[in-house]
């Protein structure tokens, strides 16, 4: 008897075993893909991860259907780092691997209909949409569920189907299928026949009176003249000839063209290596032998360069030194709009080995990335990518860079496995003994507090690169400025002057709002109400552009309302400004200057970042208004001017984070000035400007920040010194909800001696309907991890044994940002 033990892609934690034959056990290793039927009739594609000869105790082993593949598609290393992220953020092994692996790797099963071969059907008993049915597969051998939904046009025919299984009209197959294709795209070449001179003369002798194929024909000689025996494809030819494919359809239906097929590389960098015209400056230079010398002694070091150090050259000589040992890069950033600037950069350096990886990729592409980092491919010996490309299954890995290590968006909240890119990459290397190197001018508290116990080392570069001055620093007192009636709208005086004056000099600037949407509450200046969303304690944000009010929590939205929905008054007036309202009012300020604006709302599709950098790269845009998208890490030479809107908003946020994360964010949209000669100027507008945090950013003064936040941590119990897990519960019932998070919270604190809180209800306490409660966990550095979360999972699995809170949703979230 031969057996595997597969992990199937379902939130369930424990893995199944399945039988095999003696063939498929001398063939069948871990990482293998299996098609193995689960539950009454569904089939779901499985992972190997163990091949066994033991057999289950406590049910009777299925056999498997089908083996999907012929070789493995995930590494044992990366099988353990999964094992690893599912034990420590209390997540399953399942959920891991489903959103590890891209969606065409993990097949599941789509329901098909055959007609039953019954000789005999009474079509009087049928209704019309099952006659409709029964007719189609007259047709045709076999249907889809979603086929037979476009025929009847309904969305939900199950009830339908059921009732003729039930006539015995149907029966139903389960089929997998498989929805990875490779790219082909399509090529024309000259038929043999035609090559020579003679060839050519006949030619255009037969296609003299079709003026628009001879055009083609000529156009396709011109190109394989310029392209030097590359293959000539149909898009480049009707793009040269400006004909359309008809006339394409015409040459290849007189014999003229054949056309054939051939697989390309969804994502792929054409190969621009230039030349290195720039080196590394004495600073560069030293901290490169320090970060070489520290990977001696510690397995990870902090590179703590301020902004516009040049620390992105640093890691392209690192990684060079790296590639010469053949070994893979992984180089992670937070957000997805920074990967532009940086593939460009890194494919100017490196040419086509650069590949990229993240969740604007569509399914095909994130495959073939997959196949390559798989197969150690010459074009994936790099690879840039958010906190999804920590999934792949790298063979040889040398070093791992993160960039800008202390961005929030590294850390998952949903859907699980809510994991912490910056920490499971630490993991990852561990396992691959390679080396990492976490870079950031604003480092997060608990990176320093390693490097300050020696867990970590650390290399600091403290001058900007060709010895730029670090930005200039203006605080703005609001009190003041309306006081004194110098504020148009929501910009000082001081604010405009130093706009206009950029804008005369042809520099460009970069306006801070940290609030999308055109205003975040809109009043009744009669009764005081303010529109609400239905399904969540919200106020609903008004966006101009698109004259709606829009639930930023569900997505729920109406049409601006013309009067107040309570008292029927029609004195409706915004309170609170977002990027909208800034852009509209820089435009009527400025009206020679071109305004853009990025944010969630302009950067949807896939090159919605792209087309922003590039046209504000290119001097397109002359003022830029953004959310905290600008302030990561991009690189613009003409930018001198940085005006942060209000500094105000992130401060006050009910988080043991905020000024921290305020600090972060206003160091880092301070660092876009002034980048390339000339001393930057940033100004901040702020009601507080004698606020500890403020007087930190002004004054670059990370160290001071460091030890006055270090200090509070350790008196309230908060990380570095304290873990947290906060434990979230949600239901539509809130009386039930009370009582279950009661229940949980007290069976908590009576089994674990450490501080438990809670069930608090949060700032918003209503999202979709649904009510939340939350418990938040700490655990001391004295107790064992590991022991108490296994506590914590039996408490949860009890909690949910209860029959009255069983439909509770516990949601746990470890280390939580």
């Amino acid at each position: 008897m031969y057996f595997i033990e597969v992990v199937l892609p379902l939130s369930l934690a424990n893995t199944f075993t399945y039988q095999i034959n003696e063939a498929e056990y001398h063939f069948i290793k871990p990482g293998f893909r299996v098609a193995v039927p689960f539950g009454k009739s569904k089939i779901y594609t499985a992972l190997v991860i163990e091949v066994h000869q033991n057999k289950p105790e406590k049910y009777e082993a299925k056999e498997i259907h089908q083996v999907l593949d012929e070789n493995p598609i995930a590494t044992p290393v990366q099988i353990q780092h999964w094992q690893w992220i599912a034990s420590y953020y209390m997540c399953t092994l399942g959920e891991v691997y489903r959103s590890a692996v891209p969606a065409p790797f993990l097949l599941e099963s789509e329901t098909i209909v055959t007609q039953n071969n019954t000789d005999f059907v009474l079509e009087e008993t049928l209704t019309d949409d099952e006659f409709l049915v029964y007719q189609a597969l007259q047709q045709q051998s076999s249907l889809k569920i979603d086929e037979v939904a476009q025929i009847l046009n309904k969305k939900n025919v199950l009830p339908l189907i059921k009732s003729l299984i039930d006539k015995n009209v149907l029966k139903v197959e389960e089929e997998v299928t498989e929805s990875y294709k490779p790219k082909l795209i399509r090529y024309v070449r000259l038929k043999p026949q035609y090559n020579s001179n003679e060839g050519l003369n006949q030619l255009l002798e037969l296609l003299k009176n079709a003026q628009k194929q001879r055009e083609m024909v000529l156009s396709y000689f011109q190109l394989v003249a310029t392209e030097k025996n590359k293959p000539i494809a149909v898009k480049q030819l009707t793009e040269k000839s400006n004909a359309t494919a008809a006339v394409i359809k015409a040459l290849i239906d007189k014999d003229v063209f054949e056309e054939y097929l051939l697989q390309q590389d969804r994502v792929s960098f054409e190969n621009n290596l230039q030349v290195n015209n720039w080196s590394l400056s004495l600073a560069q230079n030293l901290a490169l032998s320090e970060i070489q010398q520290s990977f001696q002694h510690h397995e990870v070091t902090l590179l703590h360069g301020v902004t516009s150090s040049g620390k992105t050259e640093i890691y392209i000589k690192l990684i060079e030194d790296f590639l010469k040992q053949e070994k893979q890069v992984l180089y992670l950033l937070p957000e997805i709009a920074l990967t532009t600037q940086l593939v460009a950069r890194l494919t100017a350096h490196f040419g086509n080995k650069v590949a990229v990886f993240h969740s604007k990729y569509n399914d095909n592409e994130r495959v073939e990335v997959w196949l390559q980092s798989l197969q150690k491919s010459e074009k994936a010996q790099i690879i840039i990518g958010a906190r999804s490309a920590l999934f792949l299954p790298f063979n040889d890995l040398g070093l791992i860079v993160i960039d800008e290590e202390h961005e929030q968006s590294f850390k998952q909240s949903d859907p699980s496995p809510r994991f912490h890119a910056r920490d499971a990459a630490v993991i990852l290397a561990h396992y691959h003994k390679a080396k990492v190197i976490l870079g950031s001018a604003t480092p997060s508290i608990e990176t320093y507090f390693n490097v300050q116990n020696k867990k970590y080392g650390m290399v600091e570069l403290t001058q900007r690169y060709s010895n730029v001055l670090m930005p200039e620093i203006e605080l703005i007192d609001l009190k003041d400025k309306y006081f004194r009636k110098r504020m148009q709208g929501h910009f000082s005086d001081v604010l405009l002057n130093h706009i206009a004056e950029a804008l005369a000099l042809g520099e460009q600037v970069i306006l801070f709002q940290n609030r999308r949407g055109y205003s975040p509450v809109l009043e009744c200046m009669t009764c005081g109400s303010v529109p609400e969303c239905s399904q969540c304690d919200v106020s609903l944000t008004y966006h101009k552009h698109k004259n709606q009010l829009r639930c930023h929590y569900c997505g729920y939205s109406i049409a601006k309302p013309t009067h107040c929905s309570t008292c029927s008054g029609i004195d409706l007036t915004t309170k609170g400004f977002g990027t909208e309202q800034i852009q509209q009012e820089v435009q009527a300020l400025f009206p020679a200057a071109k305004v853009g604006r990025m944010d969630q709302d302009t950067t949807r599709g896939k090159f919605g970042f792209e087309k922003i950098i590039d046209s504000f790269s290119n001097r397109e845009m002359d003022i830029l208004v953004g959310t905290q998208m600008v302030a990561k890490g991009l690189d613009f030479d003409n930018v001198n001017l940085v005006g942060i809107m209000n500094a105000d908003n992130m401060l006050y946020h009910p988080d043991f984070r905020a000024y921290e994360r305020s600090f972060q964010m206003l160091m880092q949209v301070a660092g876009r000035a002034g980048r390339s000669e000339k001393r930057g100027k940033v100004l901040i507008q702020t009601y507080n400007p004698n606020h500890n945090t403020i007087q930190q950013v002004t004054n670059n003064d990370y160290l001071g920040m460091y030890k006055e936040q270090l200090y509070d941590r350790k008196i309230y119990f908060y990380p570095p010194y304290y873990r947290l897990i906060r434990v979230t519960l949600k239901h539509r019932d809130f009386e039930k909800l009370k009582e279950g998070s009661m229940w949980l919270y007290q069976v908590l604190k009576q089994n674990l001696n450490i501080p438990v809180l809670g069930p608090e209800e949060p700032a918003i306490s209503r999202i979709r309907n649904e009510y939340i409660r939350i418990i938040l966990i700490k655990i001391p550095q004295s107790e064992n991890l590991g022991l108490t979360k296994r506590k914590i999972s039996k408490m949860l699995q009890s909690f949910e044994a209860i029959a009255n809170f069983r439909s509770i949703k516990a949601i746990v979230n470890v280390d939580f940002y």
